[in-house]
């Protein structure tokens, strides 16, 4: 099996090479690429304000509220236990007030990072189980994963605005028609592609923070436990409080959208119906073969989040 890494740098290379091409592509079909520039720097200019205003849409979407030691004692321990065994610097820590149970870690730096934690997930899980969620937020910054979806987000950005002034201004302004089309559809191709690569990249970095927890200490059993009480509390959410975290959802441990379909997946874990689950039933998993059916794979192929069925399968597989 190919390590996460080794998918993650194919992946980034993969990337790149789409840019390349559509420069030597216009660099072909024409004597100056200005425009081909000109929509590249508008695309970065949009990422650095996105990456700069990002932390406060996230504060201002969310309702985020930032807290003191001593309001939350075991949330700050847990933290701060966290941080010291990532080896990162201790993050602001903030409540969302909202109900969805779900947490979220944001920030442009390791420096700025903040971890939140919504209202909803407070007395839904068990310590052991909000150190699993915590540790795998807590990965998300130490791996810079903001950084890296911004940067990566720019592409298929770039590849639609080549797409959208070739196919419908190009063949006004130059007299080789079948070539600006030829170009926009091409560009048009690519964005479809690199979008689909780019949310491939959002799955294995949640992989990679899942991972992460487990490494921190964490047993794989409470990251799996934690997930299902996530999806199950999603699932019995009103669909309008579903909508308010709608437009960051790529930010949670899991998409509660998706949380109706998940549930009934992933009560067949669930064996003795605790509403956990356990590390025998996790181990059962490990054993299983899992096949997703075309619908799942659909799904997940225009998710920012794995399958969740196969996300706790990989984490049977898994050794603290």
């Amino acid at each position: 099996m190919v390590s996460l890494q080794l998918r993650m740098w194919l992946l980034v290379t993969i990337l790149f090479a789409f840019i390349y091409a559509l420069i030597v592509a216009i660099g072909s079909a024409f004597f100056h690429v200005y425009d081909f520039w000109f929509y590249i720097a508008i695309s970065v200019a949009m990422m650095i304000i996105q990456y700069m205003l990002g932390p406060k849409i996230v504060e201002w979407s969310m309702r985020v509220k930032y807290v003191k030691r001593q309001e939350y004692p075991r949330l700050f321990q847990i933290v701060e236990a966290m941080s010291m065994r990532a080896n990162i610097p201790m993050p602001r820590v903030c409540i969302a007030q909202i109900n969805i149970p779900n947490a979220f870690a944001f920030g442009r730096s390791l420096k700025d990072g903040r971890v939140c934690v919504t209202e909803g997930i407070l007395g839904l899980l068990n310590d052991d189980e909000l150190r699993a969620v915590l540790g795998h937020e807590l990965t998300h910054l130490k791996n810079r994963d903001v950084l890296t979806i911004t940067l990566l987000s720019v592409i298929p950005t770039v590849m639609y605005r080549i797409a959208w002034q070739f196919l419908f201004y190009g063949r006004r302004r130059d007299e080789r028609g079948s070539n600006t089309l030829l170009i926009g559809l091409a560009a048009f191709l690519f964005y479809f592609i690199t979008n689909l690569l780019v949310l491939y990249a959002s799955r294995i970095r949640e992989y990679f923070a899942d991972k992460g927890s487990v490494e921190l200490g964490n047993k794989p059993a409470w990251l799996a436990s934690s997930l299902y009480k996530l999806v199950y509390g999603a699932a019995r959410m009103d669909k309008d409080s579903l909508k308010e975290a709608e437009g960051l959802k790529a930010f949670f441990l899991n998409d509660p959208s998706r949380a109706m379909n998940e549930i009934r997946e992933l009560s067949q874990l669930d064996l003795d119906r605790s509403g956990s689950i356990d590390p025998s039933e996790l181990e059962l998993l490990r054993n299983k073969t899992m096949r997703l059916n075309l619908g799942d794979r659909m799904m997940e192929l225009l998710s920012t989040h794995p399958n969740m069925l196969k996300r706790i399968k990989r984490l049977s597989q898994y050794h603290p």
